[in-house]
């Protein structure tokens, strides 16, 4: 993924990019072998205390990197995910195939393959996407891989829905069964995809997505070929986000925990919660994360 992104950056900064991931690689090598690392049973420990719970249904958003250096990577997180929710919880996953705007990513047209195309929302999404038991949702820009008894429920929705985001997909039907999302060590600005949801569920005042509506191909878990149309955000909207000066509506709203998961800062988030605090907040007072001190 770092290779896509140096073609279209200037020469110093991606100099500057590789040393520190070098560097950044020397300093996790050297806590392996001093066997220093976050473990199993600390991951296990730290996602309690934050607040998820046996029976959970749980949208993970996570950054490895920020945790420190995890003893087996990406594999032992989400184990300890999973052994934290428990049989009777439900693990989702964002694992969007395109690195950057989906606008760019479908001006491509490429053809979704849910077994096949990789997620670009880093290692721990792409290990979940392969992990066994898991079912991905059938959509060309925004599916979800979710584990659980009611895997198949978040997922099954997705496909042929107007836009990503509807009470339909998996991010609404998130907030639809009281689930958490979880920021583990990422922000609102650059992972909490559920913000969108507010976009659908009611007479948005901004208009967010592009004109154009996208014809794309699709190949489900049995190979065979599908057609739908989705719409996606147009990039002139997306760059007048600012989803982390929310943080204090949420807080006050009582929705939102923060703590450490590893070396991790991170949010636990009430999905119903935040949903119906962004609708009271965007009727009443114009606050959306287009607009978050209201509109002027």
């Amino acid at each position: 993924m770092l290779k896509r992104m140096t073609r279209y950056l200037p020469e110093g900064i991606v100099r500057a990019a590789l040393d520190l991931r070098k560097r950044y690689s020397r300093f996790h090598l050297s806590l392996a072998r001093k066997k220093d690392g976050i473990t199993h049973e600390q991951l296990i420990q730290d996602l309690h205390s934050i607040g998820i719970q046996k029976g959970d249904s749980v949208m993970v958003h996570a950054s490895l990197s920020k945790i420190g250096y995890v003893e087996n990577g990406a594999a032992t997180l989400v184990e300890a995910l999973i052994q934290t929710i428990g049989d009777t919880g439900n693990l989702l996953m964002p694992t969007f195939p395109a690195p950057g705007r989906n606008k760019d990513y479908l001006d491509q047209q490429p053809v979704f393959d849910t077994i096949k195309t990789p997620s670009a929302m880093g290692i721990v999404s792409e290990t979940f996407r392969k992990w066994p038991g898991v079912v991905r949702s059938l959509h060309p820009t925004d599916p979800v891989c979710a584990w659980g008894p009611n895997a198949e429920w978040f997922t099954s929705g997705h496909f042929n829905e107007p836009t990503p985001y509807t009470a339909a997909s998996p991010f609404g039907r998130l907030a639809q069964s009281r689930g958490k999302i979880l920021m583990l060590g990422t922000t609102l600005n650059g992972a909490c995809t559920s913000l969108h949801v507010v976009e659908d569920a009611i007479a948005f005042p901004f208009p967010v997505y592009f004109p154009k509506t996208y014809d794309t191909d699709l190949l489900d878990v049995h190979g065979r070929h599908h057609r739908m149309s989705t719409r996606v955000h147009d990039p002139a909207w997306s760059t007048k986000r600012d989803a982390d000066q929310l943080l204090p509506l949420f807080k006050s709203a009582g929705i939102i925990r923060t703590g450490k998961i590893g070396q991790a800062n991170s949010m636990l988030i009430d999905a119903e919660g935040m949903l119906k605090t962004m609708i009271q907040a965007c009727e009443q007072q114009s606050i959306t994360m287009y607009s978050p001190k209201g509109k002027r």
